[in-house]
């Protein structure tokens, strides 16, 4: 081979080398770049909201968490990681007085805490009232309805009727879809680590417009009150039965998917009166009653009235008798019947006197 020809075969194989060499460092060098312009934290962490919280929202462990927000819009309104009183446990069972959206900052301010003043004020939607009920381990479903909750209110009583026997004993759903705001006097069902505590209340306060606050206080000196925890997924048949009974509007001109959404968010944010139904002793017990005793009492003063009408019908019957018949007392048995004249005949009456003249015909 040509001595020339080995060198240039050498030189160029050197600036291969050299070429790939560069070029790796290169396209190393641009990974490294982008990596240090990996973004970094923007400042301090703030209690942001997870959803939606309006009026009235009962904080729980899934409302808040903590997200990085930039070091010159932080506010001294607003919770910091590790600052006092930014402890997210710390929050819970407080109640929203502002609205807040998803992912705004919460605000010292937009929170109440149990105890403070217009705390139950702030945990009722507009127009709605609270009333409490009184409850034991039994009809309060043994301490498992918390704070916020949904259940129905049952009324048990017994009827007695005024008449011979047991009484009528009837249990009805009077309320439906009732929220709890406080168990006894607590509003926080969970502990420091967000763990609910299960405790038997001795009363419940619940969310009701003013009539149906008045229909509890009337039912609480009928008979006993009982509670019904009611399920999550309870809203989708409770929606159907609203919607043909009209107590909800089907809104026209939106989405299906988005009206069923805004119906159940509707439906889950009212008490319901409608659909009430009843328990008799005789659906439990072939040995109880199926409707109050009758009164003994009346049916003879029945009896007794009916007698009297007969007896007043019989004499005035014996009166329209005498006058249009001749004569002034019905018939006893055995005595006969004064003869009628044969043919036509005029009645005349004279005051008292009553006589009955045949008209011979010609």
């Amino acid at each position: 081979m040509d001595v020339r020809k080995l060198a240039l075969l050498i030189g160029a194989l050197v600036i291969a080398a050299v070429t790939a060499v560069v070029a790796k460092n290169m396209f190393t060098g641009a990974g490294a770049a982008k990596a240090e312009a990996a973004p970094v934290p923007l400042g301090p962490e703030i209690l942001v909201a997870t959803r939606a919280l309006p009026v009235g929202t009962i904080i729980d462990a899934e409302s808040l968490r903590f997200q990085p927000w930039p070091k010159e819009l932080v506010g001294q309104a607003y919770f910091t990681r590790g600052a006092p009183g930014s402890d997210p446990s710390k929050l819970l069972g407080t109640v929203v007085r502002n609205p807040i959206t998803a992912g705004q900052p919460v605000t010292q301010g937009s929170l109440v805490k149990p105890g403070e003043r217009g705390f139950l004020a702030a945990a009722l939607a507009p127009g709605m009232r609270a009333v409490t009920v009184s409850v034991s381990a039994t009809s309060g479903v043994a301490g498992f309805v918390f704070p916020g909750d949904r259940v129905d209110v049952l009324l048990t009583q017994e009827v007695k009727g005024g008449g011979d026997g047991p009484p009528l004993k009837a249990s009805e759903t009077i309320l439906r879809n009732m929220r709890v705001l406080a168990t006894d006097q607590r509003s926080a069902p969970e502990d420091v680590d967000g763990k609910r505590v299960v405790t038997v209340s001795t009363t419940v306060t619940l969310e009701a417009t003013p009539t149906i606050a008045e229909k509890i206080a009337v039912a609480q000196t009928i008979g006993a009150i009982s509670l019904s925890l009611r399920s999550l997924a309870d809203n989708g048949a409770e929606l159907e039965r609203a919607i043909a009974s009209g107590a909800i509007d089907v809104p026209a001109g939106k989405d299906l998917q988005a009206a069923k959404r805004e119906m159940l968010v509707t439906l889950a944010a009212r008490p319901m009166e409608r659909g009430s139904t009843t328990t008799v002793g005789s659906d439990v017990s072939r040995y109880q009653r199926s409707s109050v005793p009758a009164r003994p009492r009346e049916v003879t003063a029945q009896k007794s009235g009916g007698d009297d009408f007969k007896q007043a019908m019989t004499s005035m019957g014996g009166a329209l008798g005498s006058m249009f018949g001749g004569a002034r007392q019905p018939a006893m048995a055995g005595e006969p019947r004064p003869s009628r004249p044969a043919g036509p005949t005029v009645t005349v009456a004279r005051g008292n006197s009553v006589t009955v003249t045949s008209v011979e015909s010609n």
